[in-house]
């Protein structure tokens, strides 16, 4: 049942969504999931609602309606400031006194909730909900004050008041009159709910959608020790996971893409007075996650099943019970950025000739901007600021909006993806980079940089003014084609931003780039830690792998994940993982590679690809990825992942190659594990019919089959003109594995630019009857649209 008129307080038990001129949108829908979720196993604590007609009889007791209207007047026509005037407004209401009828109906819900606490005082949240707030076109969050751990009646009653007067803050006021919305048609309700121990728990912030690239099928999850405050406030750098929706409902699955440790510093508590008050986090706190992977999967599923229910991506706040550790939810609202994103276009931005990295951090958007540097320390410094300039400062709150709105880009201190500064960036549609730890100590005034957000979740603010382009595509303008064109992709962290891109799946996921970037360690130090010489060496793994009781498994989950990504964002759609093919100079460079890899004159052509994973060399290395690859696709869901083994020269080198993979869990046609090879080696065409015995599929390497046809050092200045992808003899290899690949029923792809540089070259492969085409995704359109033309002809 909805809430009637004249209702002075009610039960959250009796709200419904649709109650929002009654209690605002925040308290509407703790009543809503109350009602239709907690038999879903969505707990929420109890609590209950002051109403709209409750604020407007507290204005009219207290004869406030006239003065208010009259400061608003005043402010209207220029003749008071907006900090005397919401001071004004604040203090008239300050200075009230309850309606009796009020004021009884108030405690009378306290005490009612205090009995089924079972205390004679229940510690609960004051939380503010204007009646206008999260609407789907508007956010009022953060507008209005929060008050945490309140005891007693009355300081109940008391909290409530400053929640009154909070909707006459100087941002309030402000933001209402930015978005139209009358002052006299905004009410106020309180929610005043149970306090869950999240003070010797956690609690964090969690949407159902990517907050970046606004990915449709993943669950943000941010966490910190303590009460919530410092996630939403920035104040705090939280750990961060990500997980995968479409696998939820399936309870054997762990789709858990990210795991990102924070350093959470400091954490929110309760004094011996009950106030809350922050303190440092002990050094096993800050190494430790907030959340197990229990707990992250319980999580992300309740997040699912609130979006299901309300049908809009959904922006939520839960909380730990120390005591019990129950989670719980505390809050739930309309995601108001990415939900409203135009996804039909997408816009790209690219940075050339970037100058040296100052501060890196979280990136918040995919845009980048030059400008120069404003250090704005404290709210107190704000008139400071030079418009147009990049916002560097230790953390923003509400106060910080109006000189955001100003900014180029937003650089801070602290915080993570679900932080103040993050949220408000991306409602405005500016560039961020959040949680750099010491960017206002590195940056100086009047400094001249180029933030960047487009290189996936690594922000960077780098040296100068640098040339920033940007791409912008409508993508339901793009042509329809039967050569599949796919990605080529190697950065997880920004794999997620393509999803809009109709691809056709990875036909290039480059394993050594996530090796190298997301676990740093070369796996046979791993597995053989204590025969690393280097005494900093070893440090370095030791730090990394902290929390590993058995080294390998870093390894393994890292990689994992990683990879998970890049699976993620086209599923269920193919993506092809070729395995590690680094040369033996670049695993080398991996830590503690120096003490496991020789050295080589030309490791280009020497102990690469298929001839190290059977090798006594590398094959336990091998045997982590594999690993890796068996909890991607088994334990992980991602069964649309396919193996590739590169620079494979003969059939019998595969055999050995898919004996050892089998030794590991992995067997070509079983769970549906196809497996294809690089045709990359003369040999691979020559033998293609062998080849195809082995494997389900070819992908042609253009650069490495077109420097052993040729004879050329790929990287040779002196010869580069000779470098030719459309010399006819690399055309015949080309031509000529696809016939034979197809006359034993396989298919084959093509990795490399020339098809987006020249369409003549599409041409040429639609004609050969080329399967797929695989790409950078800033070339993908242009690829499209060449093979389009190809295809027509």
């Amino acid at each position: 049942m909805m809430a009637g008129a004249g209702n002075l307080v009610l039960n959250f038990a009796k709200l419904r969504r649709g109650d929002v001129e009654t209690v605002g949108g925040k308290n509407a829908s703790l009543g809503e999931m109350i009602q239709a979720l907690e038999p879903k196993g969505i707990l929420v604590p109890p609590g209950f609602a002051t109403t709209a007609d409750a604020f407007r009889a507290y204005l009219t007791a207290n004869d406030l309606d006239a003065r208010i209207g009259t400061a608003l007047e005043a402010l209207a026509a220029g003749k008071a400031t907006l900090q005397k005037t919401g001071q004004t407004i604040r203090d008239l209401i300050l200075g009230g006194e309850w309606p009796e009828d009020t004021a009884n109906a108030i405690l009378a819900e306290y005490r009612a909730l205090s009995t089924a606490a079972g205390e004679t005082d229940v510690p609960v949240a004051v939380r503010s909900s204007a009646t206008a707030e999260d609407l789907p076109d508007a956010s009022f969050a953060g507008q209005q004050e929060t008050f945490l751990n309140v005891i007693g009646e009355a300081a109940v009653l008391d909290a409530c008041r400053k929640c009154y007067a909070s909707l006459f803050t100087d941002r309030a006021i402000s933001y209402r009159q930015i978005q139209g919305f009358s002052h006299t048609q905004v009410a106020l309700s309180v929610g005043v709910q149970q306090m869950v121990r999240a003070d010797t728990g956690g609690s964090g912030v969690m949407f159902s959608i990517d907050t970046e690239s606004g990915f449709p099928d993943a669950v943000l999850i941010n966490a910190a020790w303590g009460l919530g405050e410092n996630v939403v406030q920035g104040a705090v750098d939280p750990d961060e996971y990500e997980v995968f929706k479409p696998f939820l409902d399936d309870e054997t699955k762990m789709p858990i893409l990210e795991k990102a440790l924070g350093a959470k510093e400091i954490k929110m508590i309760h004094d011996r007075d009950g106030t809350p008050r922050n303190v440092p986090t002990s050094k096993a706190e800050r190494a430790q996650f907030v959340l197990s992977d229990a707990e992250i999967l319980s999580l992300a599923r309740q997040a699912k099943i609130i979006e299901d229910h309300y049908g809009c991506p959904m922006d939520m706040e839960w909380a730990r019970d120390g005591k019990t550790g129950t989670l719980y939810i505390v809050q739930a609202r309309p995601e108001t950025v990415q939900s409203r994103a135009d996804v039909g276009a997408l816009k790209s931005y690219a940075v050339n000739n970037p100058g040296k990295t100052l501060v890196n951090g979280l990136s918040v958007g995919n845009a980048a901007v030059a400008g120069r540097v404003s250090i704005i320390e404290t709210a107190a410094d704000i008139d400071r600021f030079v418009d147009g300039s990049v916002l560097v400062t230790s953390t923003t709150d509400p106060d910080w909006v109006p000189i955001m709105k100003r900014a180029a880009a937003i650089v801070t201190d602290h915080g993570g993806r679900t932080s103040h500064a993050a949220i408000v960036s991306r409602e405005l549609g500016l560039p961020a980079v959040v949680g750099c730890g010491n960017a206002t100590h590195l940056l100086h005034d009047g400094q001249d940089v180029t933030v960047s957000c487009a290189g996936g979740e690594e922000g960077l603010i780098t040296e100068g003014i640098s040339d920033i382009t940007v791409q912008e595509e409508t993508l339901g303008a793009l042509p329809d084609v039967d050569t599949k064109v796919m990605l080529n992709l190697a950065n997880p962290s920004a794999a997620l931003r393509w999803w809009r891109l109709p691809v056709d799946g990875v036909g290039l996921a480059r394993m050594e780039f996530v090796v190298n970037n997301a676990v740093k360690v070369h796996p046979m130090a791993l597995l053989n830690f204590d025969k690393i010489r280097d005494d900093d060496t070893r440090d370095k793994i030791a730090a990394l792998t902290t929390g590993y009781d058995h080294k390998p498994d870093y390894f393994v989950d890292h990689l994992a994940r990683g990879l998970s990504r890049i699976a993620a964002f086209c599923y269920p759609k193919p993506v092809i993982v070729r395995m590690s093919d680094f040369k033996t100079n670049e695993y080398a460079d991996l830590l503690g590679g120096r003490d496991f890899e020789p050295h080589e004159e030309n490791p280009m052509i020497g102990f690469r690809g298929a001839s190290r994973y059977y090798s006594d060399h590398y094959r336990d290395g091998f045997a982590l990825e594999c690993q890796a690859i068996a909890r991607l696709r088994g334990q992980m869901g991602f069964d649309n992942v396919i193996m590739m083994i590169p620079f494979c020269r003969t059939p019998d080198e595969a055999d050995k190659v898919l004996a050892v993979m089998k030794d590991n869990g992995l067997e070509r046609g079983k769970d549906g594990l196809q497996v294809y090879v690089m045709c990359e080696i003369p040999a691979n065409v020559v033998r293609a019919a062998e080849f195809a015995e082995r494997f389900d599929g070819f992908s042609i390497g253009s650069n490495d089959l077109t420097q052993l046809t040729l004879g050329i050092d790929r990287d040779s200045d002196a010869l580069a003109d000779l470098f030719r992808e459309d010399d006819p003899a690399v055309l015949w290899m080309i031509e000529t594995v696809i016939r034979e690949a197809h006359k034993a029923g396989r298919k084959v792809g093509f990795c490399g630019q020339a098809p987006s540089n020249d369409p003549s070259y599409a041409q040429k492969l639609v004609g050969y009857g080329i399967d797929s085409i695989s790409v950078t995704p800033d070339s993908f359109v242009s690829v499209l649209r060449n093979v389009a033309k190809a295809e027509d002809r």
